[in-house]
Protein backbone atom coordinates (compact mmCIF):
# COMPACT_ATOMS: atom_id res chain seq x y z
CA UNK A 1 0.00 0.00 0.00
CA UNK A 2 2.85 2.36 0.67
CA UNK A 3 4.41 1.57 -2.70
CA UNK A 4 1.00 2.45 -4.65
CA UNK A 5 0.32 5.82 -2.60
CA UNK A 6 4.15 6.46 -3.45
CA UNK A 7 3.30 5.63 -6.95
CA UNK A 8 0.36 7.46 -7.12
CA UNK A 9 1.96 10.78 -5.74
CA UNK A 10 4.70 10.36 -8.63
CA UNK A 11 2.10 10.03 -11.27
CA UNK A 12 -0.26 12.97 -9.91
CA UNK A 13 -0.28 15.83 -12.58
CA UNK A 14 -0.28 18.15 -9.30
CA UNK A 15 3.42 19.45 -8.35
CA UNK A 16 4.26 18.01 -5.17
CA UNK A 17 7.83 18.15 -3.29
CA UNK A 18 8.93 16.93 0.01
CA UNK A 19 11.26 18.89 2.39
CA UNK A 20 13.12 18.52 5.11
CA UNK A 21 13.03 20.07 8.47
CA UNK A 22 16.36 22.13 7.18
CA UNK A 23 14.23 22.69 4.06
CA UNK A 24 16.11 20.62 1.80
CA UNK A 25 14.70 19.14 -1.36
CA UNK A 26 14.31 15.43 -0.59
CA UNK A 27 11.96 14.15 -3.03
CA UNK A 28 9.69 15.84 -6.08
CA UNK A 29 7.32 14.38 -8.50
CA UNK A 30 7.57 14.67 -12.51
CA UNK A 31 4.55 17.53 -12.46
CA UNK A 32 6.90 19.27 -10.17
CA UNK A 33 10.33 19.64 -12.38
CA UNK A 34 8.01 20.31 -15.33
CA UNK A 35 6.39 23.25 -13.85
CA UNK A 36 9.84 24.56 -12.53
CA UNK A 37 11.21 23.81 -15.39
CA UNK A 38 14.37 21.92 -12.91
CA UNK A 39 15.75 18.27 -13.51
CA UNK A 40 16.07 16.40 -10.20
CA UNK A 41 19.09 15.70 -10.10
CA UNK A 42 19.93 19.54 -10.15
CA UNK A 43 17.75 20.71 -7.11
CA UNK A 44 18.08 17.64 -4.82
CA UNK A 45 19.48 17.74 -1.56
CA UNK A 46 19.50 21.52 -1.77
CA UNK A 47 17.44 24.25 0.34
CA UNK A 48 14.55 25.77 -1.38
CA UNK A 49 15.68 28.56 -1.69
CA UNK A 50 19.28 27.30 -3.00
CA UNK A 51 17.10 25.35 -5.58
CA UNK A 52 15.23 28.54 -6.27
CA UNK A 53 16.66 31.99 -5.29
CA UNK A 54 15.25 34.86 -4.14
CA UNK A 55 15.75 38.29 -2.59
CA UNK A 56 15.87 37.88 1.25
CA UNK A 57 14.23 41.31 1.53
CA UNK A 58 11.87 40.82 -1.34
CA UNK A 59 8.00 39.89 -0.77
CA UNK A 60 8.44 36.74 -2.22
CA UNK A 61 10.84 35.73 -0.21
CA UNK A 62 9.29 36.31 3.20
CA UNK A 63 5.81 35.29 2.52
CA UNK A 64 7.21 31.45 1.43
CA UNK A 65 9.82 31.74 4.25
CA UNK A 66 7.28 32.73 6.72
CA UNK A 67 4.54 29.70 5.50
CA UNK A 68 7.32 27.62 5.83
CA UNK A 69 8.63 28.31 9.24
CA UNK A 70 4.53 28.50 10.42
CA UNK A 71 4.79 24.56 10.05
CA UNK A 72 7.88 23.95 11.42
CA UNK A 73 6.91 26.09 14.58
CA UNK A 74 3.15 24.98 15.14
CA UNK A 75 2.87 21.65 13.40
CA UNK A 76 -0.26 22.69 11.58
CA UNK A 77 -0.59 22.83 7.98
CA UNK A 78 -0.96 26.53 6.00
CA UNK A 79 -1.45 28.10 2.82
CA UNK A 80 -0.27 30.60 0.86
CA UNK A 81 -3.20 31.80 -1.40
CA UNK A 82 -1.18 33.70 -4.12
CA UNK A 83 2.20 34.35 -3.71
CA UNK A 84 4.58 35.84 -6.95
CA UNK A 85 7.62 33.80 -7.17
CA UNK A 86 9.98 34.63 -9.74
CA UNK A 87 12.24 31.49 -11.25
CA UNK A 88 14.74 31.17 -13.42
CA UNK A 89 14.34 29.87 -16.72
CA UNK A 90 17.00 27.19 -18.31
CA UNK A 91 18.04 29.79 -20.56
CA UNK A 92 19.27 31.56 -17.51
CA UNK A 93 16.14 34.53 -17.31
CA UNK A 94 14.12 35.05 -15.29
CA UNK A 95 10.19 33.92 -15.61
CA UNK A 96 7.14 35.83 -13.55
CA UNK A 97 5.14 33.09 -12.12
CA UNK A 98 2.39 33.16 -9.46
CA UNK A 99 1.96 30.15 -7.11
CA UNK A 100 -1.15 28.97 -4.69
CA UNK A 101 1.08 26.76 -2.91
CA UNK A 102 0.08 24.35 0.38
CA UNK A 103 2.63 23.17 3.03
CA UNK A 104 1.28 20.26 4.78
CA UNK A 105 3.49 18.60 8.16
CA UNK A 106 4.43 15.14 7.32
CA UNK A 107 5.07 13.00 11.11
CA UNK A 108 6.88 9.81 11.59
CA UNK A 109 5.47 6.92 13.98
CA UNK A 110 6.32 8.62 17.22
CA UNK A 111 4.48 11.79 15.90
CA UNK A 112 7.74 13.91 15.26
CA UNK A 113 7.54 16.28 12.40
CA UNK A 114 9.91 14.69 9.79
CA UNK A 115 8.74 16.83 6.48
CA UNK A 116 6.65 19.06 4.53
CA UNK A 117 4.83 18.37 1.48
CA UNK A 118 4.71 21.20 -0.25
CA UNK A 119 1.37 21.48 -3.06
CA UNK A 120 1.76 23.86 -5.73
CA UNK A 121 -0.41 25.46 -8.43
CA UNK A 122 0.83 27.91 -11.12
CA UNK A 123 -1.98 30.37 -11.42
CA UNK A 124 0.02 32.44 -13.73
CA UNK A 125 -2.43 32.49 -16.46
CA UNK A 126 -5.09 32.85 -13.64
CA UNK A 127 -3.76 36.01 -12.65
CA UNK A 128 -2.71 36.99 -16.13
CA UNK A 129 -6.40 36.75 -16.74
CA UNK A 130 -6.89 38.70 -13.32
CA UNK A 131 -4.50 41.81 -14.67
CA UNK A 132 -6.10 42.16 -17.96
CA UNK A 133 -9.66 42.53 -16.69
CA UNK A 134 -8.43 44.85 -14.13
CA UNK A 135 -6.34 46.23 -17.24
CA UNK A 136 -9.92 46.67 -19.41
CA UNK A 137 -11.57 48.54 -16.02
CA UNK A 138 -9.42 50.37 -16.71
CA UNK A 139 -9.31 50.93 -20.51
CA UNK A 140 -13.79 51.30 -20.02
CA UNK A 141 -12.64 53.57 -17.22
CA UNK A 142 -10.68 55.95 -18.90
CA UNK A 143 -12.76 55.72 -22.09
CA UNK A 144 -15.54 56.42 -20.13
CA UNK A 145 -13.34 59.51 -18.82
CA UNK A 146 -12.52 60.23 -22.39
CA UNK A 147 -15.91 60.31 -23.80
CA UNK A 148 -17.20 62.59 -21.00
CA UNK A 149 -14.46 64.85 -22.02
CA UNK A 150 -15.58 65.05 -25.54
CA UNK A 151 -19.10 65.71 -23.96
CA UNK A 152 -17.56 68.82 -22.43
CA UNK A 153 -15.84 69.73 -25.37
CA UNK A 154 -18.75 69.78 -27.18
CA UNK A 155 -20.43 71.32 -24.48
CA UNK A 156 -18.03 74.37 -23.83
CA UNK A 157 -17.93 74.59 -27.66
CA UNK A 158 -21.66 74.94 -28.22
CA UNK A 159 -21.79 77.59 -25.18
CA UNK A 160 -18.93 79.40 -26.77
CA UNK A 161 -21.40 79.52 -29.96
CA UNK A 162 -24.73 81.04 -27.99
CA UNK A 163 -22.39 83.24 -26.43
CA UNK A 164 -20.86 84.78 -29.80
CA UNK A 165 -24.26 84.58 -31.27
CA UNK A 166 -25.73 86.21 -28.06
CA UNK A 167 -28.38 89.26 -29.59
CA UNK A 168 -26.83 91.70 -26.50
CA UNK A 169 -23.39 93.01 -26.46
CA UNK A 170 -20.92 91.02 -24.19
CA UNK A 171 -17.66 91.32 -23.09
CA UNK A 172 -14.93 89.85 -20.41
CA UNK A 173 -12.38 92.23 -18.86
CA UNK A 174 -9.73 90.35 -17.64
CA UNK A 175 -7.71 91.80 -14.43
CA UNK A 176 -7.21 95.31 -12.83
CA UNK A 177 -6.04 96.68 -16.32
CA UNK A 178 -9.52 95.48 -18.14
CA UNK A 179 -8.19 93.78 -21.09
CA UNK A 180 -10.50 92.08 -23.39
CA UNK A 181 -10.22 88.12 -22.67
CA UNK A 182 -13.70 87.42 -24.47
CA UNK A 183 -16.23 89.79 -26.75
CA UNK A 184 -19.59 88.33 -29.18
CA UNK A 185 -20.24 89.67 -32.50
CA UNK A 186 -22.41 91.74 -31.34
CA UNK A 187 -20.12 93.72 -28.87
CA UNK A 188 -17.56 93.67 -32.06
CA UNK A 189 -20.35 94.98 -34.08
CA UNK A 190 -20.94 97.67 -31.77
CA UNK A 191 -17.40 99.03 -31.62
CA UNK A 192 -17.03 98.24 -34.92
CA UNK A 193 -13.32 96.32 -34.56
CA UNK A 194 -12.04 93.16 -34.16
CA UNK A 195 -8.72 92.94 -32.77
CA UNK A 196 -9.36 93.88 -29.79
CA UNK A 197 -8.18 90.81 -27.74
CA UNK A 198 -5.71 90.82 -25.22
CA UNK A 199 -5.61 94.89 -25.52
CA UNK A 200 -6.80 96.71 -22.54
CA UNK A 201 -9.88 98.85 -22.70
CA UNK A 202 -7.53 102.30 -23.25
CA UNK A 203 -5.52 100.17 -25.39
CA UNK A 204 -8.33 98.93 -28.06
CA UNK A 205 -11.21 101.97 -26.96
CA UNK A 206 -9.07 104.93 -26.48
CA UNK A 207 -12.75 107.11 -26.83
CA UNK A 208 -13.90 105.29 -24.28
CA UNK A 209 -11.70 105.99 -21.55
CA UNK A 210 -11.93 109.88 -22.42
CA UNK A 211 -15.65 109.62 -21.28
CA UNK A 212 -15.17 108.37 -17.82
CA UNK A 213 -15.52 104.85 -18.40
CA UNK A 214 -12.37 103.35 -16.97
CA UNK A 215 -12.71 105.31 -14.03
CA UNK A 216 -16.39 103.53 -13.48
CA UNK A 217 -14.68 100.49 -14.67
CA UNK A 218 -12.01 100.51 -11.82
CA UNK A 219 -14.45 101.40 -9.45
CA UNK A 220 -16.23 98.19 -9.83
CA UNK A 221 -13.35 96.46 -9.78
CA UNK A 222 -12.24 97.62 -6.67
CA UNK A 223 -15.63 97.54 -4.78
CA UNK A 224 -17.50 94.49 -6.17
CA UNK A 225 -21.07 96.49 -6.77
CA UNK A 226 -21.94 96.52 -10.42
CA UNK A 227 -22.92 99.20 -12.10
CA UNK A 228 -25.88 99.45 -14.33
CA UNK A 229 -25.97 102.44 -17.01
CA UNK A 230 -29.54 103.20 -18.48
CA UNK A 231 -29.70 104.84 -21.47
CA UNK A 232 -26.46 106.60 -21.52
CA UNK A 233 -24.72 108.11 -24.65
CA UNK A 234 -21.32 106.62 -25.61
CA UNK A 235 -19.46 108.12 -28.53
CA UNK A 236 -17.60 105.40 -30.00
CA UNK A 237 -15.43 105.71 -33.24
CA UNK A 238 -15.22 102.62 -35.35
CA UNK A 239 -12.67 102.63 -37.90
CA UNK A 240 -14.77 102.29 -41.21
CA UNK A 241 -17.81 103.71 -40.38
CA UNK A 242 -16.40 106.78 -38.27
CA UNK A 243 -17.70 108.78 -35.26
CA UNK A 244 -20.99 107.40 -33.95
CA UNK A 245 -23.38 108.56 -31.27
CA UNK A 246 -24.95 105.31 -29.52
CA UNK A 247 -27.42 104.66 -26.25
CA UNK A 248 -26.92 101.80 -24.45
CA UNK A 249 -28.41 100.08 -21.41
CA UNK A 250 -25.54 98.15 -19.63
CA UNK A 251 -23.86 96.55 -16.90
CA UNK A 252 -20.75 96.25 -15.61
CA UNK A 253 -20.71 93.30 -13.66
CA UNK A 254 -17.53 92.21 -11.44
CA UNK A 255 -16.70 88.46 -11.52
CA UNK A 256 -15.51 86.86 -8.45
CA UNK A 257 -13.08 83.92 -8.03
CA UNK A 258 -12.15 82.33 -4.86
CA UNK A 259 -12.17 84.27 -1.25
CA UNK A 260 -14.49 86.89 -3.21
CA UNK A 261 -11.66 88.28 -5.21
CA UNK A 262 -12.64 90.11 -7.97
CA UNK A 263 -10.78 88.36 -11.28
CA UNK A 264 -12.51 90.72 -13.76
CA UNK A 265 -15.80 92.41 -15.45
CA UNK A 266 -17.98 91.41 -17.68
CA UNK A 267 -19.85 93.86 -19.98
CA UNK A 268 -23.38 93.23 -21.16
CA UNK A 269 -25.72 95.44 -22.40
CA UNK A 270 -28.41 96.38 -25.64
CA UNK A 271 -27.94 99.25 -27.99
CA UNK A 272 -31.17 101.45 -27.44
CA UNK A 273 -30.05 104.02 -29.85
CA UNK A 274 -33.23 103.13 -32.63
CA UNK A 275 -35.66 102.76 -29.62
CA UNK A 276 -34.70 106.19 -28.16
CA UNK A 277 -34.87 107.90 -31.72
CA UNK A 278 -38.38 106.47 -32.19
CA UNK A 279 -39.28 107.91 -28.66
CA UNK A 280 -38.41 111.04 -29.35
CA UNK A 281 -39.74 110.98 -32.89
CA UNK A 282 -42.73 109.65 -31.35
CA UNK A 283 -43.05 112.64 -28.64
CA UNK A 284 -42.70 115.30 -31.27
CA UNK A 285 -45.26 113.80 -33.32
CA UNK A 286 -47.25 113.97 -30.08
CA UNK A 287 -47.18 117.09 -28.91
CA UNK A 288 -47.51 118.34 -32.37
CA UNK A 289 -51.16 116.72 -32.81
CA UNK A 290 -52.02 117.98 -29.53
CA UNK A 291 -50.87 121.18 -30.78
CA UNK A 292 -53.17 121.02 -33.40
CA UNK A 293 -55.65 119.58 -31.48
CA UNK A 294 -55.71 122.22 -29.40
CA UNK A 295 -55.90 124.83 -31.87
CA UNK A 296 -58.93 122.94 -33.60
CA UNK A 297 -60.96 123.08 -30.59
CA UNK A 298 -60.16 127.01 -29.94
CA UNK A 299 -61.50 127.37 -32.81
CA UNK A 300 -64.09 125.07 -32.97
CA UNK A 301 -64.82 127.34 -29.62
CA UNK A 302 -64.61 130.73 -31.91
CA UNK A 303 -66.94 129.47 -34.16
CA UNK A 304 -69.82 128.58 -31.45
CA UNK A 305 -69.08 131.72 -30.00
CA UNK A 306 -69.42 134.11 -32.92
CA UNK A 307 -72.15 131.71 -34.54
CA UNK A 308 -74.75 132.22 -31.35
CA UNK A 309 -73.40 135.66 -30.00
CA UNK A 310 -76.79 137.39 -31.45
CA UNK A 311 -78.91 134.32 -30.72
CA UNK A 312 -80.90 135.72 -27.39
CA UNK A 313 -80.53 133.52 -24.67
CA UNK A 314 -77.23 131.55 -25.66
CA UNK A 315 -74.98 132.33 -23.23
CA UNK A 316 -75.66 129.64 -20.97
CA UNK A 317 -75.54 126.87 -23.96
CA UNK A 318 -71.77 128.84 -24.86
CA UNK A 319 -71.24 128.32 -21.33
CA UNK A 320 -71.45 124.58 -21.34
CA UNK A 321 -70.50 123.89 -24.74
CA UNK A 322 -67.25 125.69 -24.18
CA UNK A 323 -66.83 124.03 -20.33
CA UNK A 324 -67.41 120.40 -22.37
CA UNK A 325 -64.51 121.55 -24.91
CA UNK A 326 -62.61 122.41 -21.90
CA UNK A 327 -62.73 118.57 -20.50
CA UNK A 328 -62.07 117.07 -23.54
CA UNK A 329 -58.71 119.36 -24.34
CA UNK A 330 -57.80 118.44 -20.38
CA UNK A 331 -58.36 114.81 -21.31
CA UNK A 332 -55.99 115.12 -24.54
CA UNK A 333 -53.83 116.96 -22.53
CA UNK A 334 -53.17 114.29 -19.98
CA UNK A 335 -53.29 111.67 -22.80
CA UNK A 336 -50.63 113.70 -24.30
CA UNK A 337 -48.40 113.63 -20.96
CA UNK A 338 -48.16 109.99 -21.53
CA UNK A 339 -47.79 109.59 -24.94
CA UNK A 340 -51.38 108.42 -25.57
CA UNK A 341 -50.51 105.51 -23.61
CA UNK A 342 -53.30 103.79 -21.13
CA UNK A 343 -54.18 106.30 -18.12
CA UNK A 344 -54.90 105.41 -14.77
CA UNK A 345 -58.49 105.61 -13.51
CA UNK A 346 -57.65 107.75 -10.34
CA UNK A 347 -56.10 110.25 -12.97
CA UNK A 348 -58.57 110.47 -15.41
CA UNK A 349 -61.05 111.23 -12.91
CA UNK A 350 -59.10 113.66 -10.84
CA UNK A 351 -58.65 115.81 -13.71
CA UNK A 352 -62.21 115.96 -15.09
CA UNK A 353 -63.48 116.68 -11.39
CA UNK A 354 -61.01 119.69 -11.08
CA UNK A 355 -61.48 121.34 -14.40
CA UNK A 356 -65.55 121.40 -13.73
CA UNK A 357 -65.54 121.77 -9.89
CA UNK A 358 -61.46 123.13 -9.31
CA UNK A 359 -60.34 121.92 -5.86
CA UNK A 360 -62.77 119.59 -4.03
CA UNK A 361 -60.73 118.13 -1.13
CA UNK A 362 -63.03 116.57 1.11
CA UNK A 363 -65.99 117.26 -1.01
CA UNK A 364 -65.22 114.61 -3.64
CA UNK A 365 -63.90 110.96 -2.64
CA UNK A 366 -62.36 108.40 -4.97
CA UNK A 367 -61.56 105.40 -3.95
CA UNK A 368 -61.33 102.25 -6.20
CA UNK A 369 -57.87 99.62 -7.30
CA UNK A 370 -55.45 100.97 -9.99
CA UNK A 371 -56.15 100.03 -12.91
CA UNK A 372 -55.23 101.82 -16.82
CA UNK A 373 -57.70 102.52 -19.48
CA UNK A 374 -57.04 102.78 -23.40
CA UNK A 375 -57.42 106.40 -24.76
CA UNK A 376 -60.65 106.01 -26.03
CA UNK A 377 -61.91 104.63 -23.18
CA UNK A 378 -60.28 107.54 -20.66
CA UNK A 379 -61.81 110.15 -23.34
CA UNK A 380 -65.52 108.61 -23.10
CA UNK A 381 -65.02 108.18 -19.13
CA UNK A 382 -63.73 111.89 -19.15
CA UNK A 383 -67.23 113.05 -20.83
CA UNK A 384 -69.23 111.60 -18.74
CA UNK A 385 -67.59 112.32 -15.69
CA UNK A 386 -67.32 116.20 -16.66
CA UNK A 387 -70.91 115.31 -17.33
CA UNK A 388 -71.88 114.14 -13.55
CA UNK A 389 -69.72 116.76 -12.12
CA UNK A 390 -71.64 119.88 -13.95
CA UNK A 391 -74.90 118.62 -13.17
CA UNK A 392 -73.85 117.56 -9.03
CA UNK A 393 -72.17 121.47 -9.34
CA UNK A 394 -75.71 123.00 -11.30
CA UNK A 395 -78.18 120.91 -8.93
CA UNK A 396 -76.74 118.18 -6.98
CA UNK A 397 -74.46 117.33 -4.32
CA UNK A 398 -71.95 119.84 -4.68
CA UNK A 399 -74.27 122.92 -5.15
CA UNK A 400 -74.27 123.87 -1.75
CA UNK A 401 -71.60 123.51 1.10
CA UNK A 402 -71.98 120.14 2.75
CA UNK A 403 -72.56 117.96 -0.03
CA UNK A 404 -70.51 115.01 -0.61
CA UNK A 405 -69.73 112.48 -4.22
CA UNK A 406 -67.97 109.39 -3.40
CA UNK A 407 -66.94 107.71 -6.85
CA UNK A 408 -65.91 104.33 -6.47
CA UNK A 409 -64.81 101.48 -9.10
CA UNK A 410 -63.81 97.77 -8.64
CA UNK A 411 -62.55 95.68 -12.02
CA UNK A 412 -63.14 92.09 -12.62
CA UNK A 413 -60.02 89.96 -14.49
CA UNK A 414 -61.47 87.92 -17.05
CA UNK A 415 -60.00 86.10 -20.01
CA UNK A 416 -61.58 87.86 -23.14
CA UNK A 417 -62.08 91.38 -21.32
CA UNK A 418 -61.75 93.40 -17.85
CA UNK A 419 -65.51 94.44 -16.54
CA UNK A 420 -65.78 97.54 -14.82
CA UNK A 421 -68.20 99.07 -12.23
CA UNK A 422 -67.81 102.46 -11.89
CA UNK A 423 -70.51 103.96 -9.06
CA UNK A 424 -70.97 107.80 -8.92
CA UNK A 425 -73.48 108.53 -5.95
CA UNK A 426 -74.35 112.16 -4.54
CA UNK A 427 -75.59 113.00 -0.58
CA UNK A 428 -76.15 115.93 1.36
CA UNK A 429 -77.22 118.24 -1.70
CA UNK A 430 -81.08 119.07 -2.23
CA UNK A 431 -83.73 116.97 -2.72
CA UNK A 432 -83.37 114.76 -5.97
CA UNK A 433 -86.93 114.50 -8.40
CA UNK A 434 -86.61 112.87 -11.95
CA UNK A 435 -86.42 115.78 -14.86
CA UNK A 436 -88.80 115.53 -17.24
CA UNK A 437 -87.11 115.33 -20.36
CA UNK A 438 -83.89 114.51 -20.58
CA UNK A 439 -80.95 116.66 -21.95
CA UNK A 440 -78.01 116.15 -23.69
CA UNK A 441 -75.85 115.59 -20.88
CA UNK A 442 -78.04 112.47 -19.91
CA UNK A 443 -77.93 111.31 -23.37
CA UNK A 444 -74.02 111.31 -23.51
CA UNK A 445 -74.00 109.81 -20.19
CA UNK A 446 -76.01 107.14 -21.70
CA UNK A 447 -74.40 106.35 -24.48
CA UNK A 448 -71.85 104.60 -22.27
CA UNK A 449 -67.76 104.41 -22.07
CA UNK A 450 -67.53 102.70 -24.67
CA UNK A 451 -69.74 100.82 -27.83
CA UNK A 452 -67.45 97.80 -28.78
CA UNK A 453 -68.51 95.54 -26.27
CA UNK A 454 -71.54 97.38 -24.51
CA UNK A 455 -71.95 99.63 -21.27
CA UNK A 456 -74.62 99.57 -18.71
CA UNK A 457 -75.72 102.25 -17.74
CA UNK A 458 -78.25 102.81 -14.49
CA UNK A 459 -79.23 106.26 -13.48
CA UNK A 460 -81.45 106.30 -10.13
CA UNK A 461 -82.89 109.62 -9.02
CA UNK A 462 -82.86 109.03 -5.50
CA UNK A 463 -84.12 112.34 -2.83
CA UNK A 464 -81.15 111.87 -1.03
CA UNK A 465 -79.33 111.85 -4.11
CA UNK A 466 -78.33 111.42 -7.77
CA UNK A 467 -76.78 107.75 -8.32
CA UNK A 468 -75.31 106.65 -11.20
CA UNK A 469 -73.63 103.20 -11.98
CA UNK A 470 -71.48 102.38 -15.12
CA UNK A 471 -70.59 98.74 -16.22
CA UNK A 472 -68.63 98.38 -19.16
CA UNK A 473 -66.43 95.44 -20.74
CA UNK A 474 -63.51 96.78 -22.01
CA UNK A 475 -60.68 95.35 -24.18
CA UNK A 476 -57.69 93.12 -22.77
CA UNK A 477 -55.59 96.18 -23.63
CA UNK A 478 -56.97 97.93 -21.10
CA UNK A 479 -55.36 96.29 -18.43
Amino acid sequence: MKLAIARLAEISPNPYVLLDTDLRLVWMNDAYLKVTMRNRADITGKTMFEAFPSDPQSESYRQLKDSLDTVLQTGEADEIALIRYDIARPDGGMETRYWSATHTPVRDEAGVLKFILQHTVDVTELQELRRMRDEMGVVRRAGAVQARNRDLARESRRLMELFYQAPGFVAVLAGPDHVFEMTNAAYLDLVGRDDILGQTVEQALPEVARQGFTEVLDRVYRSGEPYFGRREPVVLEARESGTAERVLNFIFQPIFEAENRVSGIMVQGYDVTEEVEYEQRQALLINELNHRVKNTLAVVQGLAQQTFRNVEGADAAIATYKARLQALAAAHGLLTESSWSPAQVNDVLRLTIEAAFGSFEDRVLLEGPDFLLSPEVALALTMIIHELTTNAVKYGALSNQTGTVSVSWTVEPGEECDALTLTWQERGGPRVEEPSRQGFGTKLINSGITSRRGTTVDIRYEPEGLVCVLEANLEPLAR
